[in-house]
């Protein structure tokens, strides 16, 4: 399977990535690096990347598929065979996150700070070991601390001919100006349900119904649908969130539904404690040597306390981004109750919930659900402002019942 293949409805990235990768190989035939390998036609290759696009739309996808067509090895590639043929061992180890000349970068924490940005760019500056490219996939480029995307630019701006950056963004504006206007941007589309529920047939053997239900809800994020679709616990999740908008009707009913909401998000972030955050402690212990019972090895305290305070970063990320996908899947809801009332023949996100959409969009106006869709927005707003989620919750409930 070519490592284009999990691209879904993205065929004019794949055509632009697949020329620059052909490129790429071109200027490492003739001892050339990145810059030189850019012409004067945009598909060519560049030694920085940006790539855009809404929540699930597959940036980091993309990013990674371009990483293993830079590093394939495909004897068909004389033949004039396309790069990232997903066999060969540079394609196979790149997806595997092995390949010694691909540095993959995520954070589970809220940022990306500036020391480990610093060890990127001094990394950066040296040729690749024994791949054709050293590259740097940055996810989640936005999380960037200042401190961090003014080290980044220093990479950026001076890099080594055979460095390749490749930075995931929501948006092109979650990047600074600085860095942005160094890298060439590829804007990602939301891939259509179709596609998507296609490719759940093919690859995950879902069944064509339940496949088209999960893309529709899905809304766009593949991998959302694809949970949906073969995940029992995700889909009773999203049929708990979507019954709020009918719990509403007394302040009891909507304290009770914020509170189920946020308790979801935090059981959430303590399962992957449970599973992640014990074992992450036990390898670093065993890493210094410490043995049960005995005195802490010189430096470990230290490196214990640093890594309680990344787990703890890492479980308020989890929270707010469980809290996230559930208003997404509200703003839904209220989408599809706006489009009844407006009299839309369109295909909902929400088919399957029919009935309730009915009942809400025949208790009150359109001006009332935009009214709800700003309440969710709001929520989300004060989330990303530190407001209790908690506190931030009961507001919107408050405001869905009153309408």
């Amino acid at each position: 399977m070519a490592v284009w293949d999990d691209l879904v409805g993205q065929d004019r990235v794949v055509e632009q990535l697949t020329a620059a990768a052909r490129a790429a190989g071109a200027a490492v035939a003739a001892g050339r690096g990145a810059a030189a390998a850019a012409g004067g036609n945009a598909s060519l290759m560049t030694h920085a990347w940006l790539f855009t696009g809404p929540p699930g739309a597959g940036q980091t996808t993309a990013a990674r598929a371009f990483a293993a067509a830079l590093q394939c090895t495909s004897p068909d590639l004389a033949l004039g065979g396309t790069p990232g043929c997903g066999f060969c061992d540079g394609c196979h180890t790149v997806l595997a996150g092995s390949h010694a000349d691909v540095k993959y970068v995520r954070t589970d924490g809220l940022s990306i700070g500036v020391g480990d940005m610093r060890d990127l760019v001094l990394r950066a500056s040296s040729y690749p070991t024994g791949g054709r490219w050293s590259v740097i996939l940055v996810d989640a480029a936005h999380r960037l601390t200042e401190a961090a995307a003014n080290a980044l630019l220093k990479g950026v701006e001076e890099p080594s001919p055979r460095t390749v950056w490749l930075l995931c963004a929501p948006s092109v504006q979650d990047v600074l100006p600085t860095i942005r206007s160094r890298c060439r941007l590829l804007v990602l589309r939301t891939p259509a349900a179709e596609a998507v529920a296609d490719m759940l047939v093919r690859r995950d053997g879902v069944e064509p119904g339940t496949a088209r239900v999960a893309a529709l809800a899905g809304q766009g994020d593949i991998e959302r649908s694809r949970r949906l679709a073969v995940d029992e616990q995700a889909r009773t999740r999203r049929d708990e969130v979507l019954r709020i908008p009918l719990e509403v009707a007394d302040i009891g009913g909507c304290l009770a539904a914020a509170q189920r909401l946020v308790d979801t998000a935090k059981a959430d972030a303590e399962a992957l404690a449970e599973t992640q955050d014990a074992k992450e402690t036990d390898d670093l212990k065993a890493a210094y040597g410490a043995a049960e019972g005995s005195k802490a090895p010189r430096g470990m305290a230290g490196a214990v306390k640093e890594l309680e305070k990344r787990q703890k970063s890492r479980a308020t990320r989890t929270r707010r981004e469980t809290l996230g996908v559930a208003l997404l899947d509200l703003l839904g809801f209220y989408r599809d109750v706006l489009a009844i009332q407006l009299g839309s023949t369109g295909a909902l996100a929400n088919e399957d919930q029919r009935p309730a959409l009915g009942r809400v969009a025949q208790a009150g106006p359109p001006e009332s659900t935009l009214r709800r869709m700003e309440a969710v927005l709001a929520c989300r707003r004060a989330l990303d402002r530190n407001v209790d989620p908690l506190l931030a919750v009961e507001a919107m409930t408050v405001a869905l019942r009153a309408g």
